[in-house]
This record gives C-alpha cells, structure tokens and sequence, in this order.
C-alpha cells in the first residue's frame, strides 16, 4: 500500500506510530564513505551546522527557516521536524527557536502521525503548489489524508498507512502556460508568485525575516492569503540571491 517506514530519529523515544517515506529517510540518513560532498550523512551534516549556529547566537533573537523544491523540500520537512524532535531549537535559556519550512512543489512526506507530531512541535510549513504538478500529489495519489476516514470521525484501521501533507498550502494555477512539461519547474513557480500583473506587493512586508516572523509566531490563524503568498515571494528571493 505504502514504503512508509517508522522515522524513529529520537533514540529515547522511536515514536513508532510516526513514519516517512522509506525513500526521503535514507537519502536523509544515509552515509556514503566515499563521498565527495563530506564526511558523514546528509543528516549529520546538517544537524551539526544547526547546532553551531545555534550556539553561536544563542544570546540573540533568531528562527530556524528552511526551504527547498521538489525533493529539497522533503529533505527539508525532515530536518524540520529533526530539529524539533531532537530539541535542537530549545537552547539552554529553555527559549524556543520557531522553525519554519518553505517548500516549493513538495511530496509528501509522512503518514497523519508524522503530521500530526509535526504541529505538536510547533514546525510551521508553506506549501508553494501548482495545482497541475504531479509531483505535489505524490506519494499517496489514493492512499492520503483524503482516504483516512469518514468526516473527520471515524478512522480506518490502514489510516496510519496513508500519507498526509503537512502545513497550509499555498496553491497556484499554472493552466495558462504555454508549455505544460514545465508545471514542477522552481522558475515557473517564482514567475507565477511574482506576477505584477495578478498581486498588489505591499512595501510594507518587505523583510524577509518580518514576513517569517508573522509566520512562525502568528501561526494559521489571522495570516491572509496575501501574506502568505509575500512571504513566499521573499523566500524565492532569497532562492534567487543564493544562484548568482
């Protein structure tokens, strides 16, 4: 039905009833010897750089905020969710770094026990969605958080063997571009959320870090579709500003 697998990336409490695409897991924990990219697994990596930055500005005001596309993005709900668990984002003043996840054109990523855990840990996650991208449907294209239950009650037996997206979508309509093969492209994302012509751009949620602020500290509630979208379009800048 699924290659959902038990997370279990707590060693003091595995949390079996919270699991991952079996597929994202090992590209996220597995280590290859003699890789050219570094000593260690894309996890160890990544969850050192954090722990150091985190460290080092302990005493200041700051948030964790990932992004990615496609792929990225799964490994980034991973890292999320990773970093909450482990309680990387809780330093020692026992004041907690909100962590936040940008994807754009995503998969899913785990069952409704992953989800769920996720919004338990407070992980904020916008999801950037063509509504024509095939990617954004997968896996799960049957077996989903659509195919759980029966208005919201009762829940069948297989429930935790279907994937669940997680986070408020952001969703987009690539219906009128001139080539179709092109619906998961990250350019054709930035261009559609950047479109003049469709948005009216407040100067006033010009910061990126203010747009994530709003996001991670006010929560679902009270943050309109216009912010959402914004705080979006700062990220792809900050996407944009990384390539040059």
């Amino acid at each position: 039905m699924s290659s959902l697998t038990p997370a279990r990336l707590d060693p003091h409490d595995p949390r079996p009833n919270v699991k991952v695409e079996a597929g994202f897991l090992s590209l996220y924990t597995s280590n290859e010897r003699g890789s050219k990219f570094g000593v260690g697994s894309c996890r160890e990596q990544l969850l050192s750089e954090v722990s150091r930055l985190v460290n080092k500005h302990r005493d200041e005001e700051i948030s964790i905020t990932l992004a990615g596309h496609s792929m990225g993005s799964s490994l980034a709900l991973l890292l999320a969710y990773d970093i909450a668990e482990l309680g990387l984002n809780k330093p020692s003043n026992n004041k907690e770094i909100p962590v936040t996840v940008f994807s754009f054109g995503g998969p899913r990523v785990g069952n409704s026990g992953f989800k769920k855990r996720c919004e338990e840990l407070g992980v904020k996650v916008l999801r950037v969605v063509n509504v024509n991208d095939p990617i954004t449907k997968l896996p799960g294209v049957v077996f989903n958080e659509n195919f759980r239950g029966f208005g919201g009650g009762f829940e069948f037996p297989w429930s935790c063997s279907c994937y669940a997206h997680v986070g408020v979508e952001l969703m987009l309509d690539f219906f009128k571009m001139h080539n179709p093969s092109c619906v998961h492209d990250l350019e054709n994302y930035i261009g559609l959320l950047k479109c003049p012509k469709s948005w009216h751009r407040d100067p006033e949620w010009g910061n990126l870090m203010k747009r994530a602020k709003g996001l991670v500290m006010g929560g679902v509630q009270g943050f309109e579709s216009l912010q959402w979208r914004n705080a979006a379009i700062n990220m792809v800048n900050l996407f944009q500003s990384q390539w040059t």
